[in-house]
């Protein structure tokens, strides 16, 4: 497997300065020749604003560069929590990630989100502190809270330079030199001293001390050498570094600014020098189609396999997949198996996305990262693999929409069209959910939150012309049961003919957090087979719609103990009616309850306000978990009904006087409260008479 890759992301919360760090890695790594015909600093910025308005962090899920003759796979990770979907499922196949804070802010809210992400994948990582150039910046504050609320061991690889409050360079922990940027080349440019400034020889020599520290318990060999007082060369130094990074026992950590073009040379360097290649993550784990786990060493030599992890419509190349060669190698051309859906594909063009071009390309080998053009019938999770293998990679796990409307073209000749778009974005978007309400006959558009909603319709606008109305949004509840039961399910016509017979007995149970599970405990062929797979597809469409509300049921384990069947009249069709029978029936002797989406609130709001933004919560039916300290500021962590949170963007603004903000995540289902329940269903009863009677 080739060592000289990465395949990388860059994390943040929003407005951390991610798309700007990605821009100036492009060029300092995609346009090597235009940085050497730079006179000044303004044709820099030029050629960065011509990249911005390419979009290429935005359109390109995984942007090739190279630096020091390694190839750097970027994946795209969005900022925003409505887009928790997108950083899981690039979580799920980079293999190191560059977490990126603002000097000013710190760790915010999503920064733990997404740090938490990366925790639960095993992603190593290093730091960047970004935007040392602003009023404020404290990167050694910075680093203090990474030790408090992320629970991370950071280790100081660089310490800042400061003329006032101008960021002009930093000193290396490391080599022990001070690195000074060129102030008319934007950063562009850089001297390197071999001379500590006066006033950071005391930080210097401490940062220095607690380094080899940190590195002697991870390497004995280097403790030795540490205790002993020898001298401890550069190599060695990085050597442990990239150990510790890579089992994750330390964070290394960066400073600069990507605005300024200042520090980007030197993440980039640490970026190669400590992040792990496809080599050191592997071997991967893949399960075969009776459930059994095997393990692929991830070389060139073995067989073809892959994951999908996103789909994205080129309005240059149409349909492609982008896909992360975990063994083997692919080429044009070649016969696959989707193995998540047994369907054979055909590889057309094989694309590699560079900074500023599309490379179309025949081969690509284990490690790396690529876009497929003709792929029909795939989906973001799909593991794809050589035609005759049976390999299964961990599917990417799609949260639930909890917020739908009602949509509709502004002009009636759409429809047809806006049925295309939606559901063209629902391929690209698992998250999100389009579909025809039966009793309404309205067309629901379900997504992760309000700005995700709105920004599919703005995208719908912009890319198809197609103007949209749509209803205010409302809260995706779900139904689960409470208490177990058995369950008769029979479905038998007899009317002239060949007739129809299906059986069933089912137990049903409530579980927490699972979703759905289909366990067939049929002994000595009381059912056939053949019929397994359609009693479970009735259940399945039976739980889309519940006997509460109409919402779907969640959280139930469905036991298939026993049945019967007629050697004539069985079929798949009555063994489904017969599973969907069965399961309705056994939810209504469940005791079936309606439960809602709670969500974490994360507030920041000036000490001075604290008593009303907490009423206020308390209000909402909020439960308040914490109450803490964040850059001068209370930051309160609540946990809140999605219900009661429309409109807090407006509302938290009026409170603070403009100065609080916050940020919103799914957190889970809970059971909607008595009082709540009589209330929906009041309001359900209102709108059925006004639709019925005007």
């Amino acid at each position: 497997m080739n060592k000289s890759i990465r395949n990388v992301g860059i994390m943040a919360h929003i407005d951390a300065g991610k798309t700007t760090a990605t821009e100036r890695i492009l060029f300092y790594t995609g346009v090597n020749n235009r940085i050497g015909e730079v006179d000044d600093g303004a044709a820099t910025m030029d050629w960065m604003e011509e990249e911005k308005e390419r979009g290429i962090t935005i359109t390109a899920a995984a942007t090739t560069c190279f630096w020091r003759d390694h190839r750097i796979n970027i994946i795209d990770t969005p900022g925003h929590i409505d887009f928790t979907l997108e950083v899981g499922r690039s979580l799920r196949v980079l293999d190191g990630a560059v977490a990126l804070f603002s000097a000013v802010e710190g760790v915010e809210p999503q920064s733990e989100t997404v740090w938490r992400q990366a925790d639960r994948y095993n992603v190593p990582r290093i730091a960047f502190v970004n935007k040392m150039d602003r009023p404020g910046a404290d990167f050694f504050r910075c680093v203090e809270m990474m030790e408090e609320m992320l629970k991370a061991n950071p280790l100081m690889l660089q310490i800042p330079v400061k003329n006032g409050d101008d960021f002009i360079g930093f000193v290396d922990v490391i080599k022990g030199e001070t690195v000074i940027y060129d102030k008319d080349r934007l950063g562009v440019t850089y001297s390197v001293v071999n001379e500590i400034p006066d006033g950071l020889k005391e930080r210097y020599n401490q940062a220095r001390e607690v380094m080899l520290e940190k590195l002697s318990e991870i390497d004995d060999g280097l403790m030795e050498s540490y205790l002993e007082g020898l001298c401890i060369d550069e190599d060695e130094i990085k050597s442990v570094i990239r150990k510790g990074t890579l089992e994750g026992k330390i964070i290394p950590v960066l400073c600069g600014s990507a605005f300024k073009n200042k520090g980007i040379q030197a993440l980039l360097d640490a970026l190669v020098d400590y992040l792990p290649s496809p080599a050191d993550i592997s071997p991967y784990k893949f399960w075969t189609s009776d459930g059994n786990e095997g393990f692929l060493k991830g070389t060139k030599d073995e067989p073809f396999s892959g994951l999908v992890f996103k789909i994205m419509n080129d309005p240059f190349v149409g349909h492609l997949s982008y896909i992360r060669i975990y063994s083997g190698s692919l080429n044009t051309g070649d016969s696959v198996l989707n193995s998540s859906k047994d369907k054979t594909e055909r590889i057309g063009r094989v694309l590699r996305l560079h900074a500023n071009k599309r490379e179309e390309i025949r081969h690509v080998e284990s490690g790396d990262i690529c876009a497929v053009v003709g792929l029909k019938g795939v989906t973001t999770g799909d593991t794809l693999c050589q035609v005759g293998q049976d390999i299964l990679y961990e599917n990417i796990e799609v949260p639930q929409p909890v917020l739908s409307c009602a949509i509709a073209p502004k002009k009636k000749d759409d429809l047809k069209k806006m049925w295309l778009v939606f559901n063209r974005y629902t391929v690209e978007d698992p998250s999100l959910n389009v579909r025809l309400d039966s009793e309404t006959g309205e067309v629901i558009l379900s997504g992760m939150g309000e700005l995700h909603l709105d920004i599919v319709m703005n995208r719908a606008k912009r890319e198809h012309n197609l103007e949209m109305i749509s209803s205010p949004p409302q809260v995706a509840y779900r139904e689960t049961i409470t208490k177990s039961s058995q369950a008769v399910g029979k479905y038998i016509k007899q009317s002239g003919g060949k007739g129809q017979y299906g059986h069933v007995v089912i137990n049903i149970t409530p579980t927490e957090g699972t979703g759905f599970i289909f366990e067939n405990k049929i002994i000595g062929g009381a059912i056939p087979k053949e019929y397994i797979s359609s009693v479970e597809a009735g259940i399945r469409e039976a739980l889309e719609k519940g006997v509460v509300l109409g919402y779907p049921v969640i959280d139930i384990k469905v036991e298939l103990l026993d049945g019967s069947y007629h050697e004539v009249d069985s079929s798949e069709l009555a063994f489904k009616l017969a599973g969907s029978i069965a399961v309705k029936e056994g939810i209504k002797k469940s005791n079936p309850i309606l439960l809602e989406p709670v969500m974490k609130v994360d507030v920041n709001t000036p000490n001075e306000f604290l008593g009303s933004v907490v009423g206020d919560l308390s209000s909402r039916r909020g439960k308040i978990a914490e109450i803490g300290d964040r850059n001068g500021y209370k930051s309160i962590t609540a946990y809140v009904p999605l219900e009661e949170m429309f409109g807090y963007t407006t509302n938290i603004r009026s409170i603070t006087q403009g100065r609080g903000n916050h940020t919103m995540e799914f957190f889970h289902y809970a059971p909607v409260p008595q009082n709540i329940f009589e209330n929906i269903i009041k309001d359900r009863e209102k709108i059925q008479t006004e639709v019925l009677y005007g």
